[in-house]
């Protein structure tokens, strides 16, 4: 009929329209989703691989994650027998107390920040390294920059997990982008799986950075070939290679691309920074803003300045250097007075920690001229611009001279030995104070020479955060530290715990950690 045309008429149409409605939502389906950008879509400029490399340099800096401080120096200093907490009091910041006493646990708020911190700076490594590795060279690319920029991830991974190892242990290795839960728990790696890791990637960084001199004066700070070569004569050492050590020693000496500054206290002024004698520095830079209570990626600054100053000057007064540090500069050194702040004058106005007034010169950016001692003014307390110095050439010389001691080259060992004394020498008018070796008790064999290399490093690098590292990788942290604390005065002995050999070397895992990926403990945690 009529009616039964007309009703199909209008039904087919409403069919088509139904089946083309259907298509589209198939299509609006699979479509992205708006404003998420694909990883390949972003990296397409070489500017967004300088910056994306310049994102993984920026977790070295943290040193407050909106809980607790976190620098470096808490372990490498405060836990050996080179400084005290101090602060306010004992209670102080007691995660610090409880490490420097051998009493921490691994609910420790520091170590559970310090951990996470090194673990954002590996990811944005290995998104750099898996990302920029793909691209294709371009204006503001060319090759020899794509590959630089990949040693600078590739440097700057090892590094991180270098920090990791040399205080947890063996850590779980990720060398991929984790991009889905499934990824999330990872194996726990041993030591040794990690600082051979460690060094591969410091080979690959060793071959694709450039000399310092290659860089541009606003890229100073930057990775370069020198640094990778420090760090393999380091992590060398750590491992106990001394023959690589000596060999990546050998071949970053002989470029001429850094020497020891005239002066050495030049090494702790704004002035000296990335200068003639810096391998690698933590970069900082001060601002008026404040982020008091804020975390990771607040501050451009450096905490160390306000931590370290004198209450006295509105700092808080930690990290200061023992008595046992003091005594261990030879008589004229003139390295003592410029690592360690000896107060005068009204003992009232300057704070005492279980009796010990001392205070690190290093990093509080203060200068003392015809007996006025004048502090820098910060623009806010967060916010020094003191950069970290964490390589420098006279910790390649004295880490040559261990490696050449431990590998029968006495000569070379001394010689390189020589050349930090002589330094320290040559500010003094007397040329007999810091004779050359052998000199004092350091008998002239292979014994002695080792010792007074240990004793040079001491002093050299005293309040650099090296010291504790150092004990541990020597194998003689237990024996030095029962004798530091035999001869400490009794009031800083009723606050340390026993060192147990074997455990205290390392420090746990954090505990939160371990409840999200599964892991064995280290031992006597």
């Amino acid at each position: 009929s009529n009616t039964m045309k007309k009703k199909t008429l209008y039904i087919l149409p409403l069919a088509m329209a139904s089946l083309a409605m259907t298509s589209c939502v198939d299509n609006w389906l699979t479509e992205p989703s708006p404003g998420i950008t694909k990883l390949e879509d972003f990296y397409t400029s070489g500017q967004t691989a300088l910056q994306s490399v310049n994102a993984a340099y920026t977790p070295l800096m943290w040193e407050y994650d909106g809980a607790t401080y976190l620098c470096e120096w808490y372990i490498g200093d405060v836990m050996s027998d080179d400084a005290l907490k101090g602060g306010q009091n004992v209670g102080d910041m007691s995660v610090v107390y409880d490490m420097e006493n051998f009493k921490v646990q691994s609910n420790n708020a520091l170590l559970l920040g310090f951990y996470r911190a090194q673990y954002q700076g590996i990811a944005r490594c290995n998104l750099v390294l898996d990302q920029v590795a793909k691209m294709e060279p371009d204006t503001t690319m060319n090759v020899s920059l794509q590959q630089r920029i990949l040693g600078e991830a590739s440097f700057l991974r090892a590094l991180y997990y270098f920090r990791l190892v040399r205080v947890f242990g063996g850590v779980p290795y990720v060398d991929f982008i984790i991009d889905s839960p499934s990824k999330w728990q990872q194996p726990r790696a041993t030591a040794e799986e990690v600082y051979g890791h460690i060094i591969d990637d410091l080979t690959f960084a060793q071959k694709t950075l450039w000399e310092k001199n290659a860089y541009a004066a606003e890229d100073l700070g930057r990775a370069t070939k020198g640094a990778a070569e420090a760090m393999l004569l380091k992590v060398n050492l750590y491992c106990h290679n001394y023959a690589a050590a000596e060999a990546w020693g050998d071949s970053i000496i002989s470029k001429n691309q850094y020497d020891l500054c005239a002066d050495y206290g030049t090494n702790f002024l704004l002035e000296g920074e990335n200068g003639i004698e810096s391998v690698f520095e933590i970069q900082y830079m001060e601002d008026e803003m404040s982020d008091y209570g804020e975390g990771f990626g607040f501050t451009r600054g450096t905490f160390t300045t306000i931590l370290t100053r004198t209450r006295a000057e509105d700092g808080w007064g930690f990290n200061k250097p023992t008595q046992n540090l003091y005594d261990e500069f030879e008589t004229g050194d003139p390295r003592r007075d410029l690592s360690i702040l000896n107060p005068l004058g009204d003992l009232s106005t300057v704070e005492y920690y279980l009796g010990n007034r001392y205070l690190n010169r290093k990093y509080a950016l203060v200068t003392i001229a015809d007996g006025d001692t004048t502090y820098y003014q910060l623009k806010h307390a967060t916010r020094s611009p003191i950069n970290t110095k964490y390589i420098r050439y006279a910790d390649v010389l004295l880490m040559y001279a261990e490696a050449c001691c431990e590998n029968g080259n006495l000569a070379a060992a001394k010689e390189a030995l020589e050349r930090v004394r002589s330094r320290a020498r040559n500010m003094q008018d007397d040329p007999t104070v810091l004779p050359a070796f052998p000199y004092g008790s350091y008998s002239d064999t292979p014994e002695g020479l080792r010792d007074a290399i240990r004793h040079e490093r001491r002093v050299e690098l005293a309040m650099e955060g090296h010291r504790w590292f150092d004990l541990c990788r020597w194998g003689v942290a237990c024996e030095v530290m029962e004798a530091y604390k035999a001869q400490e005065s009794e009031e800083v002995r009723a606050e340390m715990g026993t060192f147990i050999k074997g455990v205290h070397e390392l420090l746990p895992i954090p505990q939160q950690e371990i409840d999200l990926n599964p892991m064995e403990q280290n031992p006597g945690y």
